[in-house]
């Protein structure tokens, strides 16, 4: 089985690069016949909750207001954080993916385990790949300003997410601003505490699931992008923005179809193992931290925007656990 591009398109269900000024990407949805769009569209509509990133769910007294959130930088996330503010400061919990003792944890882990990051024993990517693969690879990086020694040594995981990244986008990744971070710092002002979904770790369990030759094949994918990568992102962003994330995972799928050696059959099983471990499973982990939260109080949870549709995903799920879904204008 060789996985798609999707994972470092979607990578952790909405992560994708910010488009800075000097990026020049355009929608590809934009450029796609009417028909195949209205497909796409129909698709995305067929799950329960498609459309919007911002929610109420309530239960009784429980109160859980959640937004999907863009992982990294964008001046459109100004009046989104206008709107959202008075709620963070009303909760008595803001839940993140990450928080604050998350991200000081996997810090600390990879200080002491380099080999999470990178290849510390045994063969690097470039005696482990295709000789023209490898060529293709250190060439995307060094666009990147990734030299060819160090990218290989990256892990094939670390790989995919520098290349799911523009080259144009690479100067402003050292402090992404996203709105997850945005929804911490103003939980933080407000002293409202900071709590993380899921175990620190997470992210290595997801990629710990796969194969070797799964994430090689992922690189493999995801060179096949690399001219238009700068069109993804934007296609990616701008969908988040117009409250349609869910419409990204079909066109993705979409995409996927005309890639060399996949039958709609194939391509739809791998989908569905992506949606699995990308996003169903830890949508299930976080029913419960999220209904224990709001027995305390009103909570207020900021997690990527594809984690809110589908039938496995976090509104479905709080619907059958018995809480009214409203939708919130932003």
């Amino acid at each position: 089985m060789r996985l798609l591009p999707t994972l470092a398109f979607l990578l952790l269900a909405g992560l994708a690069a910010p488009l800075q000024a000097d990026c020049a990407g355009t929608n590809l949805l934009d450029e796609m016949p009417a028909e195949r769009r209205a497909a796409i569209t129909a698709a995305a509509d067929a799950v329960p909750f498609p459309r919007g990133n911002y929610w109420r769910a309530t239960r009784g007294d429980e109160i859980i207001t959640l937004i999907g959130t863009y992982h990294f930088d964008d001046p459109r996330h100004a009046p989104t954080l206008q709107a959202i503010t008075p709620v963070i400061r009303a909760a008595t919990t803001v839940l993140v993916e990450a928080g604050p003792e998350e991200e000081k944890a996997l810090k600390e882990l990879v200080a002491r385990d380099p080999s999470r990051m990178v290849i510390t024993t045994g063969p690097t990517l470039n005696q482990q790949l295709p000789p023209e693969v490898w060529a293709d690879l250190r060439a995307a990086m060094e666009l990147r300003g990734i030299p060819a020694f160090m990218a290989a040594k990256m892990q094939p995981w670390y790989v995919t997410v520098m290349l799911s990244i523009p080259p144009c986008a690479m100067a402003g990744m050292q402090e992404p601003e996203g709105l997850d971070s945005m929804v911490i710092d103003a939980a933080r002002a407000a002293s409202v505490p900071v709590r993380g979904l899921e175990p620190f770790d997470t992210v290595f369990g997801i990629f710990d699931a796969m194969t070797h030759e799964e994430m090689v094949a992922m690189i493999q994918s995801t060179l096949a992008l690399e001219d238009r990568s700068e069109d993804y992102s934007a296609t990616l962003a701008d969908s988040y923005f117009a409250g349609e994330s869910r419409v990204i995972w079909e066109y993705m799928r979409d995409v996927s179809y005309g890639l060399p050696g996949y039958t709609p059959e194939m391509v739809d099983a791998e989908f569905a193992r992506l949606e699995e471990l990308l996003m169903n499973r830890r949508n299930q982990s976080w029913i419960p931290v999220l209904t224990a939260a709001a027995a305390d109080g009103p909570v207020f949870a900021a997690f990527g925007a594809l984690h809110l549709s589908g039938e496995q995903g976090v509104l479905n799920l709080l619907q059958q656990a018995g809480f009214t879904l409203e939708a919130l204008p932003l």
